[in-house]
């Protein structure tokens, strides 16, 4: 990507002066002067790259520099305080956080891969960015790993699909974790991704007219409702269809939503107006609808999600979102960033937003061995979603599997301490029974009541189990 090419892009979405960008673009180019990549290519075309995916995702200025400089203090013998003078605090921070991920060494794998995530994890809690430009410099790297030894191919895919795919989802940035996802497939199960990749694309043909019908009998009936909106029709990505097909044990031929339709408009009245229409006109499929706009996902992503039948008995999933909705989707917390850009369109919520993020941090911190960091960092990335109502009607999401003691903790850290029995659903229950989404549960406290240390092995998220380890540890006189 040329510097002209850069420029241009970046001016397609920001009006900052491009000086310090041009002096970043030099500055790296001039660095990497003499390094070439596994591919023979000079490796200054990786830096290129990356930052061309940061531009996909219109990441703010200093992101972007970071991005054609993120290699500079790993792999140069440029110094730090060389480096933090030319480009300030701001983007040597951004850079450094990158670093730091990549230049930690330990004893064994499974000790690495966990210090690793603590490490990016610690740097993602002073910077969001850290984490974007990172996934942006896996995506490339995964991009072309043709080049790389079958051994390295196959690692470095494990270490992609079990964990930078499930951050990218955590995240709300679909369109990469989809990709990731999909490249670690190819290299992981090479046969299985040939077979499904062409499956999928004779479906694809095939539903082509399908769909094309579907979409114009909608248009019709939407039409006379003087809604705006855009239909776009899209395929799953191989790795979920596959995964889906593993879940359900079910071969491809009989997943029913590898194919969709999602229905794109200007506010969330017309999204309920819209679905209104569409189940006027085709039937629904009993217990497919499920409300993510008034209930969102952890990662910030809704939408109304439903499935109806055509009139050829095929099954078309739907999803109906505002443009907005569809734009954190596609780039999930990287599309916020670029509200700092000007104040005419500025996320004012974005702390808000982000809060789930900075908290969940918090509490990874607090885990002390290797395994259990990975497992509860795994465990949180989970985006199966149970929805838990209290008493009073409020709603709560935990991951599949959550017990009451999570739910108690989710209320209040009060709650969970003193909690000593649960009802749901009108019933009493025990402390490590599962959570099925829609039950009502009640936590029964007791003053001077306290957590044990079994719940440990029981609860499923990292809050949870982050405030019992704290409390054992202050009051170890209870233990």
């Amino acid at each position: 990507m040329a510097i002209e090419d850069l420029l241009k892009k970046f001016k397609e979405y920001s009006a900052e002066d491009t000086t310090k960008l041009e002096y970043a673009y030099e500055f790296s180019k001039e660095a990497h002067l003499n390094q070439k990549r596994a591919s023979g290519e000079v490796y200054f075309s990786h830096c290129q790259a990356v930052t061309d995916i940061l531009l996909d995702y219109k990441m703010d200025l200093e992101t972007v520099a970071a991005g054609l400089l993120h290699d500079v203090l790993e792999d140069t013998t440029v110094p730090c305080e060389t480096f933090r003078k030319e480009f300030g605090e701001e983007i040597y921070n951004l850079v450094a956080g990158v670093t730091k991920i990549e230049t930690l060494r330990f004893s064994s794998r499974d000790e690495a891969q966990a210090e690793n995530w603590r490490k990016m994890i610690l740097a993602t809690a002073k910077d969001i960015r850290v984490i974007v430009i990172k996934l942006a410099d896996r995506l490339h790297n995964m991009r072309t790993l043709n080049f790389l030894t079958n051994e390295k191919q196959l690692e470095i895919s494990h270490e992609t699909l079990s964990l930078y795919a499930p951050l990218a989802q955590r995240l709300g940035i679909f369109r990469l974790k989809s990709e990731l996802e999909d490249l670690s497939f190819k290299y992981l199960y090479p046969d299985e991704y040939d077979s499904l990749s062409a499956k999928v694309s004779l479906i694809f043909t095939r539903r082509e007219k399908l769909l094309e019908e579907f979409k114009a009998n909608l248009e019709k009936n939407l039409g006379s409702a003087n809604i705006p909106h855009r239909i776009l029709s899209r395929a799953k990505n191989l790795y979920s269809i596959y995964r889906k097909m593993l879940k359900q044990d079910l071969p491809f031929e009989e997943i029913q939503d590898a194919l969709g339709i999602r229905i794109i408009t200007d506010n969330i009245i017309n999204c309920y107006a819209l679905l209104g229409t569409v189940h006027s006109v085709f039937k629904p499929v009993a217990g497919s609808f499920t409300d993510y706009i008034a209930v969102p996902k952890m990662n910030l992503y809704q939408s109304l999600h439903t499935s109806v039948m055509v009139s050829s008995g095929e099954i078309v999933e739907i999803q109906i979102r505002t443009e907005e909705m569809h734009r954190t989707s596609e780039y999930g917390i990287a599309a916020h960033w670029r509200y700092k850009l000007g104040e005419s369109g500025a996320d004012r919520h974005l702390d808000e937003k982000l809060n789930w993020l900075c908290q969940w941090m918090e509490w990874l911190q607090d885990l002390s061995s290797p395994r259990e960091f990975i497992e509860s960092f795994k465990t949180d990335l989970e985006l199966d979603q149970i929805f838990i109502f209290t008493p009073k009607g409020d709603v709560k999401c935990l991951p599949a599997g959550a017990t009451p003691i999570d739910f108690a903790y989710v209320i209040h850290s009060d709650i969970g301490d003193t909690c000593i029995g649960a009802k749901i659903n009108n019933k009493m229950a025990r402390l490590d029974d599962e959570l099925k989404s829609g039950d009502r549960c009640e936590i029964i406290t007791r003053r001077n009541s306290m957590p044990k240390r079994d719940w440990l092995s029981v609860v499923k998220t990292a809050g949870a189990r982050s405030r019992i380890r704290k409390y054992l540890r202050e009051h170890p006189q209870n233990d």
